[in-house]
């Protein structure tokens, strides 16, 4: 999907049709592009995303956490939009060992055990065995800690679906 919008056509578009284009950048949460279409004109690639993430960081709690929770597992074979199996296997992550992914299945359930929400991270640039590292380490994290985490791993995965998505 690698710049199949410029910046100028999107912001010639109107709510709806908007919203089709770009409500899919927050995994499952078209609210975001719903809510950041009023901020148009958007002068570039770098306003477009703090309008989007601004609208996630004044949503509720409850929202901000079904965002989150609208992830799927990382390594997980069901579920997944087309962004995110992409992003996934670019990562290695439809390439583990039955052992990685044995060890990646009984991290993620026990971090969403943990902290109520999967596991996230943007992958892009990283390793099957970096993603591993990280799920282990970030265990320690506290619930608080984490959640805030998890949004800047958020806004990462955004900004990188975005830059694939508009031209520059």
């Amino acid at each position: 999907m690698t710049g199949a919008l410029s910046l100028a056509e999107l912001n010639r578009l109107d709510r709806a049709t908007f919203v089709d284009a770009i409500g899919w950048i927050f995994e499952h949460s078209p609210w975001v592009a719903q809510r950041a279409f009023d901020a148009r004109p958007f002068a570039g690639l770098d306003a477009l995303h703090a309008v989007m993430t601004e609208q996630v960081e004044r949503a509720t709690f409850a929202e901000r956490l079904a965002l989150l929770q609208a992830h799927p597992d990382l390594g997980a074979r069901a579920r997944l939009s087309e962004a995110s199996t992409a992003e996934q296997a670019g990562a290695g992550l439809d390439s583990l060992t039955p052992s990685e992914f044995e060890q990646l299945h009984r991290l993620n359930a026990a971090y969403r055990s943990r902290f109520g929400f999967p596991f996230l991270l943007a992958v892009k640039g990283s390793t099957k065995h970096d993603i591993l590292r990280a799920l282990q380490a970030r265990m320690e994290s506290s619930p608080e800690d984490e959640f805030r985490e998890a949004l800047r791993q958020v806004y990462r995965i955004a900004r990188f679906r975005l830059e694939d998505l508009i031209e520059s």
